[in-house]
């Protein structure tokens, strides 16, 4: 006899599919939390390190702690061997910048040293956590240079992960507000519940396999411009208004015609997104530090953008909340912060690898594989033989 099939809401909304004590998101009241600590709150005070340490290890580090999980990270930077030869070929080659770095992480693998998490302890699971996530940054910005005909700069283990990035993609060492603004985006960014990458990269580890293949399916599903890509077509949408003035017809526009406003609405959030309160914040603040047009013009245009936008949105549609979403403003901040628009996806998996991999390294301790049914649909199969 058939065992029946369990029928649950189209893309699982809702449905709990494993336990996890990496943090959590309240949707209804508007709020997300790190092993409860409130993440905001973890963004406005803490460094990302330190955060870091709290997703990884399971609590905020003291001073000694700090000192010695910041030197690890900061060890695990450097670029893997096996990489940095074939940067400039990576790097002139076609498409967006995940696909080359799915690309050099997969050739990575052996330098990194992964192996399958089925096959070694707790303690190295965690290790090559750390050294996955943390070259990340090294991987994207020298391709990124790569893209340019630039060399590599090295990973300086004198500035935190916010700030070595940075100046590992403009290759000038950032000034502190820049260096903030980009490690409050990346805090608030390193995890979100069960969104789709980190899910993909579960059901990976599920499988048993080693941390780069978890990763790097999770960069797949993050490429998605209904996951990960849409902070680069917020601004699209903004240089397309031009005028702030021009917004409510923009809006209207694109509301007739069926598209979605990217940076507006959210799967979870049925309260404003917290994040995009913080973000509109550092991006103000931004701004004024910075001035012209990649500081406070943009923040302004941003701003008074989002009023009108936020407006015809109530008008068209009152039965749904449809606030601003934390990739709205994201984009602004990484655009005053001096990255460009093509590395505003390859920054949030900046963060988000930290996520992936401490989710990955949760599940791998679960030791339960991920395996759903689908309900078939489709033409009846043939009659049995008589």
């Amino acid at each position: 006899m058939t065992t029946p099939l369990i029928d649950v809401p189209s893309g699982l909304s809702r449905v709990a599919v494993a336990e996890t004590g990496i943090g959590d998101v309240d949707g209804e009241a508007g709020r997300f939390h790190y092993r409860g600590h409130d993440a905001p709150t973890l963004a406005r005070t803490r460094t990302f390190e330190e955060v870091w340490h709290l997703i990884a290890i399971g609590h905020l580090p003291d001073r000694a702690e700090l000192a010695a999980f910041s030197h690890a990270v900061a060890d695990a930077r450097s670029m893997p061997p096996s990489v940095e030869p074939l940067l400039a070929a990576l790097g002139q080659a076609t498409g967006p910048t995940l696909g080359r770095l799915r690309a050099a992480l997969s050739i990575a693998a052996a330098d990194l040293g992964v192996r399958p998490v089925v096959d070694i302890s707790a303690p190295a699971r965690s290790a090559q956590a750390l050294r996955v996530a943390a070259v990340i940054p090294t991987l994207v910005a020298g391709l990124h240079r790569a893209s340019l005909g630039l060399a590599p700069v090295e990973p300086d283990p004198d500035l935190n992960h916010a700030g070595a990035y940075l100046q590992m993609v403009t290759g000038e060492r950032p000034s502190p507000a820049a260096e903030r603004a980009l490690e409050q985006y990346l805090i608030l960014t390193i995890d979100h519940g069960f969104n789709s990458s980190t899910f993909t990269a579960r059901v990976v580890a599920s499988t048993g396999a080693d941390l780069i293949d978890a990763v790097t399916a999770a960069l797949g599903a993050l490429a998605g411009p209904l996951h990960g890509g849409a902070p680069g077509r917020a601004l699209d949408a903004l240089d397309a208004i031009g005028d702030p003035d021009r917004a409510p017809e923009w809006a209207t526009a694109e509301l007739a015609a069926g598209r979605r406003i990217m940076g507006f609405g959210h799967a979870v959030y049925r309260a404003r997104d917290p994040r995009s309160d913080l973000l509109r914040e550092i991006a103000l603040g931004l701004g004024a530090e910075l001035g012209g047009d990649l500081g406070g013009d943009l923040v302004e245009r941003a701003v008074a953008v989002e009023g009108h936008i936020l407006d015809a949105l109530r008008e068209a549609k009152p039965e749904r909340a449809l606030p601003s979403n934390v990739e709205y403003y994201a984009g602004v901040v990484m655009a005053a912060a001096g990255l460009p628009r093509s590395l505003f996806t390859p920054t949030f998996a900046v963060s988000r690898s930290v996520g992936w991999c401490a989710h990955a390294v949760e599940q791998a301790a679960a030791a339960k594989l991920i395996r759903p049914s689908a309900r078939y649909v489709g033409s009846p199969p043939p009659a049995s033989a008589a």
